[in-house]
């Protein structure tokens, strides 16, 4: 793995290059230019970003105004305050009218670390995946955060977007073939089937090594894209490996969890368990030591296998 980035960053570091070609591509952001990583579109393209300052609500509204006139809007903020403050206007002036605005949301999970409780999101994912026709996307690192956001600018209509505020493992590079929609099989195994998301893939990816060593052959997934849910990728494993884990740095109630469960239970029904946020708010502390104490790292994906013997 090559050196730590954070997905907001390559986030920052795509908007200005699709900026240069992509001349309908507009920016939105509520006062957090600097942490979400807009600011270098601000300052390449002055005239196509606006800052809404603290009015979340207000953004998302306009964002639906500028998509719906023409325009590519990504509208950013923390994650906390765009599935949660925002709701009700990404659900009725972007999702219901189906405009062309991505959600880019950052700071999302346990890792935002020391901003604590109030700004620590784990309901992100189950909230945007209820809203009809929206795409929901949480990638894993900073290369297929790029190629991802790719898509999503290039595709039609609403879609969220989950960045983190942590540098993580850069797991992939820009040649990966990593398709919208598509789960990405990144180590086969016939024992058990680990499906992870965003930062918790490169963890699967060290527990699966792990498990290795004591006989356990585990596959291991990527669901990078939460909505639509590749549910191919998902039967096949359960009826190849008859267990499964999910694996994501979200509440373990509506998230890839839920998404997976729903699956299982009507098209395969296996041993499943989950690692993520149970059911708790999180508390101010360093990213690394936050995951450990609520159950976000490689070892407790081991020990949610080894649960299931």
């Amino acid at each position: 793995m090559a050196d730590k980035v954070a997905t907001r960053a390559a986030y920052g570091e795509f908007l200005v290059e699709e900026g240069k070609t992509n001349k309908d591509l507009v920016v939105l952001d509520a006062d957090l230019s600097g942490s979400t990583k807009t600011s270098g579109f601000a300052k390449a393209y002055p005239d196509r970003f606006f800052d809404f300052g603290i009015a979340e609500q207000n953004m998302m509204g306009a964002a639906a105004g500028l998509a719906l006139s023409g325009k590519t809007v990504c509208a950013s903020t923390f994650a906390m305050f765009a599935s949660g403050r925002a709701f009700e206007i990404i659900r009725n002036s972007i999702g219901y009218t189906g405009a062309n605005v991505k959600v880019c949301a950052t700071h999302a999970g346990i890792t935002v670390g020391e901003d604590g409780a109030s700004h620590q999101t784990f309901e992100d994912l189950a909230l945007m995946r209820t809203i009809p026709g929206m795409t929901v996307v949480n990638p894993s690192d900073g290369s297929s955060a790029k190629l991802l956001l790719k898509q999503v600018v290039d595709m039609q209509g609403p879609a969220y977007v989950r960045l983190g505020r942590a540098a993580v493992p850069q797991f992939y590079d820009m040649t990966a073939d990593i398709k919208l929609g598509k789960g990405n099989l990144l180590r086969p195994g016939k024992d058990v089937t680990v499906i992870a998301t965003g930062i918790l893939v490169s963890s699967a990816m060290e527990a699966a090594s792990e498990l290795a060593e004591e006989g356990i052959d585990v596959r291991v997934i990527d669901m990078h894209t939460i909505k639509p849910l590749d549910e191919e990728i998902i039967i096949k494993a359960a009826s190849e490996t008859g267990k499964i884990v999910t694996a994501e740095e979200h509440s373990i109630i509506g998230g890839l969890g839920g998404a997976v469960a729903e699956v299982v239970t009507r098209e395969c029904p296996v041993k499943m368990a989950m690692v993520g946020q149970h059911d708790t708010f999180g508390e101010s502390g360093k990213p690394d030591e936050l995951r450990e104490k609520y159950g976000m790292t490689a070892a407790d994906i081991v020990n949610a296998v080894r649960g299931l013997y």
